[in-house]
Parts: C-alpha cells; sequence; structure tokens
C-alpha cells in the first residue's frame, strides 16, 4: 500500500485514526488515568520549554540590537548599517558550523515530529532538539528570516515523546503525545491555546474526533498558562479591527481568496525547492553566512525583513501603507525566507507565511478600495495574512483561529473565514503539499522520509 493511490491512502488513513481512537478511548481506567497524567505533563513541560527558547531569542536579540521594548525592527533602525551588516554575518558564521557539528553527530539534530506521526517511525531526542532550538533562536535573534515557533513546537513534541516512554504508553498513545506537545508549544509560544489545539488535531493528526481534539487542547492550555511566568498575557497583535465586516470586506473575502490561494501554493513549491537543494556537508559551513550577509544588505533599505515577521505584521495591519513599500516586502519576504532555507538554517514558516499573507492583504485592499471606495481598514491585512497562512498550511481551521487569536480579530471572522476556504480550494487544487510536508524531503537526509501525508 501507498499514499500514491487516493483509495489505498484513505483506507490507511482511516486504518489509522480507528487504532489510535481503540488505543487512547480504549483501556483499563488505570491506563487512560496515565494518559491524562501524561498530557498534563507534556502541556506543562511544553509551556516552560517556550520560555526557555523564548528567553534565549530575547537574549540575542538585546545583544545584537539592544533590543529591550517596543518593536525588534525599531532597534534593528537605531543601527548603522555597518552594525546590521556584522550582526546577520555573525548570524551566518554561527548558524553554519553549529547545524553541521550537530548533523555529523550520532542522533542528528533531534529528529523530525512529523515524521513519527506522520509515518509512524523515527525517534525524537530531547537533548538534541534542545541544541537545535537553541540555534534556531540565536539564528532568529541575529536576524534570520525564518519564524521561532519552530524551536517550542519541536521541544514540546521532543518532551511529549520522552513523556510517553516514561509512562510506557502505546506507540498510537505516544504519536497523540507528540502532536500535543508540537501544538502546546506552538500555542504557548504565540499565548493562542485554541489554534495551538487545532494545529495539533487538524495538521499532525487530521483529526478532530472528541478525543484528540480534547488532549491537545489539554496540553495547549496548560501550555499557555505555564508560559505565563515569562511572556506576555496580551495578544501578539493590538490593531483596531471593525465590529462587524462590511459589505465591501465580505466582497472582497470572497473575490481574494482564491488569488491569495494561487500565491500559497506557489510559495509552497518556492520552500520545497529550498528543502529539497539545502547544503549538505561542508557547504552548510558557508552558505548560511553568504546568505545571512545579503540580508543584511537587503536590511539596510527593509529592516522589517529580518526576524520572523511579527514586526512586519504589524506594521501592515496599520492602515494607509504606501503601495511601493507594499509590493517590495510582499516580493521580498518570501524570497528571504527562502534564501534563509535554502541556506540550512532552521526554524518555522508560521510567522513568515502570515506577515506576508498580511501584506498582501493591505496591498490588495489598496486595489479593493480603488473599486469599492471607503476607508482604508486593517481587516484587509487580517483577511490576508489568514487566508495566505490557510492555503500554505492546508489546515484552514487552524489558520483561522490562528489568525483571530492573534489579532483578536472575531468582527472579520467572516470575511477570514470565507477568504482562508477560497484559499484553501484553490492551493490544494495546485499544489496537494503543505509548508510542512514539502519541507521533510530534506530537512535531515539521513533521520527523515517523505510522509505518507502529502
Amino acid at each position: 500500500m501507498t499514499a500514491d493511490d487516493p483509495k489505498d491512502a484513505h483506507i490507511e488513513s482511516q486504518d489509522r485514526r480507528g487504532r489510535l481512537q481503540a488505543n487512547v478511548a480504549g483501556g483499563l481506567p488505570a491506563a487512560r488515568l496515565g494518559f491524562w497524567i501524561a498530557v498534563i505533563a507534556t502541556g506543562v513541560l511544553a509551556g516552560l520549554g517556550a520560555d526557555a527558547m523564548m528567553a534565549i531569542l530575547r537574549f540575542v536579540q538585546h545583544g545584537a540590537f539592544s533590543y529591550h521594548s517596543g518593536s525588534y525592527s525599531a532597534a534593528v533602525s537605531r543601527h548603522s548599517d555597518l552594525r546590521r551588516l556584522v550582526v546577520l554575518a555573525a548570524g551566518g558564521a554561527i548558524t553554519g558550523p553549529c547545524l553541521w557539528a550537530l548533523r555529523r553527530s550520532r542522533g542528528g539534530t533531534g529528529g523530525e515530529p512529523t515524521e513519527v506521526v506522520w509515518t509512524r517511525s523515527g525517534i525524537l531526542s530531547l537533548p538534541r532538539t534542545l541544541a537545535t532550538g537553541a540555534v534556531s533562536e540565536v539564528s532568529v535573534g541575529l536576524g534570520a528570516s525564518i519564524g521561532r515557533e519552530a524551536a517550542p513546537q519541536r521541544l514540546g513534541a521532543a518532551v511529549g515523546y520522552s513523556v510517553a516512554g516514561l509512562a510506557k504508553l502505546s506507540p498510537s498513545q505516544r504519536r497523540l503525545l507528540v502532536a500535543c506537545g508540537a501544538g502546546a508549544g506552538l500555542g504557548a509560544v504565540y499565548n493562542v491555546p485554541f489554534a495551538g489545539a487545532l494545529f495539533a488535531a487538524e495538521l499532525y493528526l487530521d483529526d478532530l474526533s472528541l478525543e484528540f481534539v480534547v488532549a491537545a487542547l489539554a496540553a495547549s492550555a496548560l501550555a499557555t498558562a505555564t508560559s505565563w511566568v515569562y511572556l506576555p498575557r496580551g495578544p501578539v497583535y493590538r490593531i483596531a479591527l471593525p465590529a462587524s465586516a462590511s459589505g465591501s470586506v465580505v466582497a472582497f473575502a470572497l473575490l481574494a481568496g482564491p488569488i491569495f490561494g494561487l500565491f500559497s501554493a506557489g510559495y509552497v513549491r518556492l520552500v520545497a525547492w529550498a528543502s529539497d537543494h539545502r547544503p549538505k556537508g561542508r557547504a552548510l559551513l558557508v552558505e548560511p553566512l553568504v546568505v545571512f550577509l545579503l540580508l543584511g544588505v537587503l536590511a539596510f533599505r527593509y529592516p522589517l525583513l529580518l526576524g520572523n515577521g511579527v514586526d512586519l505584521a504589524s506594521w501592515a495591519f496599520s492602515a494607509n501603507r504606501g503601495i511601493a513599500m507594499l509590493v517590495a516586502l510582499g516580493l521580498l519576504k518570501p524570497l528571504v525566507t527562502a534564501a534563509c532555507l535554502r541556506s540550512g538554517a532552521t526554524g518555522g514558516l508560521f510567522t513568515p507565511t502570515l506577515s506576508t499573507g498580511a501584506v498582501l492583504g493591505a496591498l490588495a485592499g489598496q486595489a479593493w478600495l480603488a473599486i469599492w471606495p471607503g476607508h482604508a481598514s486593517p481587516a484587509f491585512a487580517v483577511i490576508g495574512a489568514g487566508a495566505v497562512l490557510a492555503g500554505a498550511i492546508e489546515a484552514p481551521a487552524t489558520a483561522v483561529a490562528m489568525t483571530l487569536e492573534l489579532t483578536r480579530g472575531l468582527g472579520v471572522a467572516v470575511g477570514v473565514v470565507l477568504a482562508a476556504t477560497g484559499a484553501t480550494l484553490v492551493s490544494r487544487r495546485i499544489e496537494p503539499r503543505s509548508i510542512y510536508s514539502a519541507r521533510l524531503a530534506q530537512i535531515e537526509p539521513t533521520e527523515v522520509s517523505r510522509p505518507h501525508k502529502s
């Protein structure tokens, strides 16, 4: 049976779900109690792991650009072009050798969580994952255009894997705990417990059944609450959105969603190309340095390109941005993110994707106002962010929840849902992979096999 046959793949998926449900929901009461204790432990430890990764990130940002408060890009802008270039060079000089050493050593970079869940193979090493996560956060802190969420997500998954081993859970329960840990790490780092749970159930497990969702919700909520020891409790983006979507916004969402889906499909293919051409051997010692230097040069003019994209999204969510700058950043952000991945750097894609969608949404909103005159609104950027994210991860419920939790944008929920639906349908039709499955081919050539899930 192979994943190339849609019928066989569907049968295999149904069979997998049945076995998982039987192992999670069934069994003796004592076994069920042990599983839920493991879920609680995974959630708490994933939250602490998110705090640790963000502490590393913040420490590096402070040292690199004296970043203490406000936006990271504003701190970058206060320094000279030479300082930016030196910091990015340091990022490349650190990233390449550290990852090269990890990949050459026994155990590699710690394993891939999606491989464990999707292919029922592979292992996750907590110490190796912690080391790789630290390197990733150092890279982001020094300006790499990749997401900060990958390290907490992978660390949460590795925690779930280790806790399941200590609790002697079944293989199916272990895979479920890996997914719950990954979602918990994501939920904690962005203060989005509901989106974190959906991320685990929809993207990792491809199943929104009661048993999976309850476990994922528990782990994500506990991780998020635990992360408040260090991380802020408020939303990541504080923007003024309308109380409800106007007719103009709804029409925009309906028409623009499929267009955003076209972009998402192209973006997934760009990510796949970057992943398939990552450096091997000693080339990893050099390529991050070259790419980070080029990024440093671009940062002379576009400091918003540096980092994971939180500041870029915040900028796009503000109304009345110049069209020329929107075009430049909308084109450059996905390109520099793909370049960082191509160089061998490790990191996430969630926020780079969302921020690119926000820029494209703001740009499309400017054009829409010429057709349907009205007031400039951040609603267009929020809709673009949710739509591009949905098309790229091919998990529309997760994308919608993530966008609405990050922005507290319930007033434009209808627009986000409509655009995300259109984007997902179009993107899936053109490119069946997501940014996650597209990356798996060559993240760690000696450790990772291509998933059954495409």
